[in-house]
Formats: structure tokens, C-alpha cells, sequence
């Protein structure tokens, strides 16, 4: 998939400098190393921003929030947290509610469009989202599938664009 990153707009609202913590899904999951490896490719053209730190949530509401609670504990300063998956970045909006933090003073990008993201960009708890277009895929694999059935060819790839979920235009995803 390619597409407007999350990574790009969070960079731009945070005016290419600023601390940032990602929170990464399963470790021998490939989405895992793609979505870092998008955010690390970003983070290229912005050398004021830099990784405070990188810890796997493994997917996880729960323990996206047990890591951002515990880099705040630990006193860590970051403006921005990056996380594989919308699931870990609301954990890291409510760790940061609990802890006192004013909503918005740290940017959270998640990842998936999930219908629990979907209402946290909607109310402000999370900066934004990407939708990872499941039926965009579907049809792209299914178009693939009958090229090569007929022997024609195909890319070695196929590119379902992502769309990046902001709160001005979150209803357009529901």
C-alpha cells in the first residue's frame, strides 16, 4: 500500500522537529517492519525529529497504554507517539489522559481505521489515522488473481493507496 503516511503529517504538525516514541505491534510480523521501516523512511527528510524510544505494544490497547504510562513515569519527554495500529494508540491517549496531559499537546498517529480510531480522531484523542483499505485489497488481489489465471501480466506488486484519516474528514470513513 502507498499513500499519504501518517508519519508525513505528523512530522508537518510537529514543524520537522520534536521527540517521538513508536509503539510497535508484534515483532515477527511483517506489518510491524513495514509500518516502522514507512515512519523511519519519513523521518529522513525531518532530522529535528527524533526516536526517544521504540517498544513493541504487540498490537494492544493495553499495552500501548503500559508503555506510554511507564515512558512518562520515567520521566521521557516526547511530542509525538507513532503507533502500528489504532488499538495501541488510543492505549497511549488514555495513558496520557490519566497522567494529566493536555489533550492534543502530544500528536498520536495511528494506523488502520479502525471504528474505535475513527471516534478517537472524531474527538480529538487521537491526531490521525490511515485507513488501510480491506476492500481496496480484496479487489486488487481478486484482479490479480484472474490476470494470472488467463496468463496475463501482472505487477509485481499492486498499490492500494492509503488515506489518511484527519479529523476533518473522519465521517467521510464511516
Amino acid at each position: 500500500m502507498r499513500g499519504p503516511r501518517r508519519c508525513d503529517a505528523t512530522s508537518d504538525k510537529l514543524k520537522g522537529k520534536g521527540d517521538i516514541v513508536i509503539l510497535l505491534g508484534d515483532l515477527a510480523n511483517n506489518s510491524t517492519t513495514n509500518r516502522t521501516k514507512g515512519v523511519k523512511e519519513v523521518l529522513v527528510k525531518y532530522p529535528g525529529i527524533k526516536i526517544e524510544q521504540e517498544q513493541t505494544g504487540t498490537w494492544l490497547r493495553d499495552k500501548g497504554m503500559t508503555l506510554v504510562n511507564d515512558w512518562l513515569t520515567q520521566g521521557r519527554k516526547f511530542d509525538a507517539v507513532v503507533a502500528n495500529n489504532d488499538e495501541m494508540a488510543i492505549g497511549a491517549s488514555m495513558a496520557l489522559e490519566q497522567a494529566g496531559v493536555k489533550k492534543g499537546s502530544v500528536l498520536i498517529a495511528g494506523v488502520d481505521g479502525t471504528p474505535d480510531g475513527l471516534r478517537a480522531v472524531k474527538k480529538g484523542d487521537m491526531t490521525v489515522s490511515v485507513f488501510q483499505d480491506a476492500k481496496g485489497q480484496a479487489v486488487g488481489s481478486l484482479d490479480a488473481a484472474v490476470k494470472m489465471a488467463k496468463h496475463e501480466p501482472v505487477e509485481q506488486a499492486v498499490w492500494v493507496p492509503y488515506r489518511l484519516i484527519t479529523p476533518e474528514n473522519v465521517d467521510q470513513f464511516k
